[in-house]
């Protein structure tokens, strides 16, 4: 639960962010509202068929390879979490500055109120669909089933609403660059957990021999099905008898992530742009 509900969150909270520039950017113009709740219908229901798709596609697997079925989807969304935080620390600042041009362009006559619905549209449905694509990835590695992941997803998208209406509106002064920082740190571990417990799947499945040797058993202290136990599973890939093979994976892809970030980060548009102005 607790790993759809941070990833939700961050996910709401990004296009709830975009909604925020859009709106703030277009402040005046008659009919905006329209405009937008428009856009953001048309996002949600892109994202509802994209998640048609998913359903459809795993239910294929249902019955065979269910372990290789578990494990790749698991990889996919490590694979799609890096990509993700490596993405926003390039073009988080890009992105933000094309939606306020956006809305300036509205308000001036430029555009027509049109173009705010396709931005909102695009925005939604990109969140959205990471959203589907992450969720199923949960779904493969929790025990708690679909119903504790929607609880999880519901509880961030109505905490990513709030937090974005009341960044819009002033009424909390959190910088968004701690924020997400914050919560690019925990999804970085989350994805970390994800790929030891592909790893794990593939050995179930007998697809992987190597590295099965269990490196500890901490479970004296802290079993993995406690309560604290789960919630360190779902947050940090926490086990309480680790394998050579599933540590690899953890420490291999946390040390991936923040290469790839870092060097994203560094070859971000407005990063070069400093870059080149403190050489002239």
């Amino acid at each position: 639960m607790l790993a759809s509900l941070i990833i939700v969150f961050r996910e709401v909270l990004e296009a709830g962010l975009i909604v925020g520039i859009v709106l703030a950017a277009t402040q005046g113009v008659a009919g905006r509202g329209r405009w937008i709740a428009l856009g953001i219908v048309g996002g949600i229901v892109g994202s509802c068929v994209v998640a048609a798709f998913a359903d459809g596609i795993s239910s294929l697997f249902a019955d065979t390879g269910q372990e290789l079925f578990n494990a790749t989807v698991l990889l996919i969304a490590v694979v799609m979490l890096a990509w993700h935080n490596a993405w926003m620390a390039q073009h988080g600042r890009e992105l933000a500055r094309d939606m306020k041009a956006v809305g300036h362009a509205v308000r001036s006559g430029e555009k027509s109120l049109a173009a705010l619905a396709i931005v909102i549209g695009v925005a939604v449905l990109r969140e959205g669909s990471e959203v589907v694509l992450f969720l199923t990835g949960i779904l493969a590695s929790e025990e708690g089933g679909i119903a504790t992941v929607a609880a999880g997803g519901l509880g961030g998208m109505a905490l990513g609403a709030l937090v974005s209406v009341l960044l819009y509106v002033g009424l909390v002064q959190i910088p968004t660059r701690h924020l997400f920082a914050t919560i690019t740190w925990l999804l970085t571990l989350l994805a970390a957990g994800m790929a030891a417990t592909a790893v794990n799947f593939l050995a179930q499945g007998g697809m992987l021999n190597a590295g099965g040797t269990v490196l500890w058993d901490s479970s004296g202290i802290l079993r993995d099905n406690s309560l604290i136990g789960q919630a360190l599973h779902v947050l940090v890939g926490y086990t309480d008898r680790p394998t050579e093979a599933q540590l690899i994976a953890y420490v291999g892809v946390v040390v991936g992530i923040l290469l790839l970030t870092r060097w994203a980060a560094g070859n971000s548009p407005s990063n070069r742009s400093r870059v080149a102005s403190a050489a002239e």
